[in-house]
């Protein structure tokens, strides 16, 4: 082969390798964008649905300390967030969010309360129900901002 054969061609190959380099660059670069996009994406939408969850069971747990009589539309509105849960959650927050359910549910069976009842039940730390389940929400929220690592351990 002549120098000059041997010179087009190396450079030919530089070139490609140069081109396929930058290719590869772009596309990783492009995914990784994508996939911080889909994560802030993710986890907005799962800060809403806990945000709602947490609002309409404060509503009703208080609706059941004053009333034994629980309307079932209102109870709907809770189980379809329940169920949002489990197709985005970890187990462990739909167990959490069911115990809650089952919380208000067993109040509304329950006597209505007085305000010194509540009070007497401050003192001994039994009105929050959702403390476990804001626990479990703030740990995999903070997984997720890690990178989704905690969650993706969560579903094994």
């Amino acid at each position: 082969m002549n120098p000059v054969t041997i010179s087009a061609l190396a450079a030919l190959a530089g070139s490609t390798i140069g081109g396929l380099t930058s290719l590869a660059a772009s596309w990783l670069s492009q995914r990784v964008e994508f996939q911080s996009q889909q994560q802030a994406r993710d986890l907005s939408r799962r800060e809403e649905l806990y945000k709602d969850f947490i609002e309409e069971a404060s509503r009703l747990f208080a609706d059941a300390y004053e009333n034994d009589q629980a309307k079932v539309s209102n109870l709907v509105d809770l189980y379809a967030l329940v169920s949002r849960m489990v197709v985005l959650s970890s187990p462990r927050i739909v167990e959490s969010a069911d115990e809650v359910v089952r919380v208000i549910l067993a109040t509304y069976q329950a006597p209505n309360k007085s305000i010194r009842d509540v009070e007497e039940i401050l003192d001994h730390q039994g009105l929050n129900p959702l403390r476990s389940f804001s626990i479990a929400c703030r740990e995999e929220l903070r997984g997720l901002g890690r990178g989704g690592r905690a969650l993706a351990e969560d579903r094994r």
